[in-house]
C-alpha cells in the first residue's frame, strides 16, 4: 500500500516526504575545538517507509535522531539545515510547539531502557504521562472530562491496550510493575509502548535491539514490523548491525564521521555496496552459509575535532587514491538511482 498526502499549492496527486532532512549540521563547541557530529545530513522518509541508519559508534547516528526532535543537549546546537515534517520546518518551531510534536507526531525509542525508564514510577504511570501531556484520551472522546476518576480509568484502559499491543503478558499486571521487575526485553517493549501510546506518524528507534539476545531481538523487530504494517507508521531504525537492517528495512543510509556515505534500497546496498566503507561493514559480518575470515576495518573512527582533509574514510580505505585526500568535501553522487559519496563513482 502506498501512502500519500496533499498540501496546498501543489498539484493533486503529488506527494511529499513525511520527514525530510536538508543539510542538517549539528556541532558541539568544546575547549579542544569544534566537534561536527552531524555534517550536512540529507535524506527523506516517506509514509510507511522503514529506513535503516547504519554505521559504527561515533558516526553521528544518535545525534542526528536527537537533532530531529531538537533534544541535543548543551553545548550541542544545530547550526544549519532544515528538518521538514509534513512540510513544516521543525527548527523554526517554538519550544511549546515542539512539545506538542514530540511523542504525539514523532516519538523516539531510546537505546538503554534502564537509563530511560524512571525506576521510582510504575510502568503504567510512565505511559499515562505521555497521554496526559498530549490530552490524548480527551481528544478521543471529543469532550472535556468533568470527573478525574472517569479520566483516570479511560487512561488506564488505553495504557493496558498499549501494553497488550507490544506483547507484554498479563498487561493489567504489567501496568503495576516497576522497571526493575521487567527483563531487558520487557523493558524495551515498555519503551515502545510509551512511544506508541499517542499513535505517532514517525517512530525513531535508536538501537532498540543492541543489548538484547538474538531471540529477543527477533521479537522486537517483529513487533516493529507489526506496528509499521498495521498503523502505517514510518520508522527510522538506528543500528550498527547491517544484518538487522537487511532483515527489517526498505532502504538504508550508511553514516560515517557525521556524513552519509551511501543510501539506497536495502537489498541493492547489501548485494552490491558502492562505498568502500559499506563493503567494510559487510565484511565484518559472520555468515552461516560460508566459511570465511572476518575482516575488520583497520584503524579507528576519526576524531571529529580533527577530521582528515577530503574523504574522512581515506586513512582506513583500502582503495584510496591521492585525490581522496584533497582539501575539499566530497559530494554525494547519484549512481543507478542510489546515492554515494566516493570519487570511485
Amino acid at each position: 500500500m502506498k501512502f500519500s498526502w496533499e498540501v496546498k499549492d501543489r498539484p493533486v496527486g503529488t506527494t511529499l516526504p513525511l520527514l525530510e532532512l536538508k543539510d542538517l549540521t549539528t556541532v558541539f563547541p568544546l575547549r579542544r575545538g569544534l566537534v561536527q557530529a552531524v555534517d550536512g545530513l540529507s535524506f527523506q522518509l516517506r509514509r510507511g517507509e522503514k529506513l535503516g541508519v547504519a554505521g559504527e559508534s561515533g558516526s553521528g547516528k544518535s545525534v542526528s535522531m536527537l537533532s530531529i526532535l531538537r533534544l541535543v543537549s548543551h553545548p550541542g546546537k544545530i547550526v544549519k539545515g532544515q528538518v521538514l515534517f509534513q512540510g513544516d520546518n521543525l527548527l523554526d518551531k517554538s519550544p511549546t510547539e515542539m512539545r506538542r510534536i514530540r511523542g504525539k507526531e514523532i516519538a523516539m525509542v531510546f537505546q538503554d531502557p534502564m537509563s530511560t525508564l524512571n525506576p521510582v514510577f510504575r510502568i503504567g504511570d510512565q505511559i499515562r504521562e505521555s497521554l496526559r501531556i498530549h490530552d490524548i484520551v480527551a481528544d478521543d472522546r471529543k469532550r472535556v472530562w468533568p470527573f478525574n476518576r472517569a479520566r483516570r480509568e479511560a487512561e488506564r484502559q488505553r495504557v493496558v491496550e498499549a501494553l497488550k499491543e507490544v506483547g507484554i503478558p498479563i498487561p493489567e499486571e504489567g501496568y503495576k510493575r516497576y522497571p526493575h521487575e521487567f527483563s531487558g526485553g520487557m523493558q524495551q517493549r515498555a519503551l515502545i509502548a510509551i512511544a506508541l501510546s499517542c499513535k505517532p506518524k514517525v517512530l525513531l528507534a535508536d538501537e532498540p535491539t543492541t543489548a538484547l539476545d538474538v531471540t529477543i531481538q527477533a521479537q522486537i523487530l517483529d513487533l516493529l514490523n507489526k506496528i509499521n504494517r498495521e498503523h502505517g507508521t514510518s520508522i527510522i531504525l538506528v543500528t550498527h548491525n547491517l544484518g538487522v537492517v537487511a532483515e527489517f528495512c526498505d532502504n538504508i543510509a550508511v553514516m560515517y564521521a557525521g556524513q552519509m556515505m551511501e543510501k539506497g534500497p536495502t537489498e541493492e546496498v547489501i548485494d552490491n555496496p558502492l562505498h568502500p566503507y559499506t563493503r567494510g561493514l559487510l565484511a565484518c559480518l559472520p555468515r552461516l552459509t560460508e566459511k570465511r575470515k572476518i575482516h575488520p576495518i583497520p584503524g579507528l573512527v576519526p576524531d571529529l575535532i580533527d577530521l582528515p582533509v577530503g574523504c574522512p574514510f581515506y586513512p582506513r580505505c583500502d582503495v584510496a587514491m591521492p585525490e581522496c585526500q584533497e582539501g575539499r568535501k566530497i559530494s554525494l553522487k547519484e549512481v543507478n538511482g542510489r546515492l554515494v559519496r566516493c570519487l570511485l563513482h
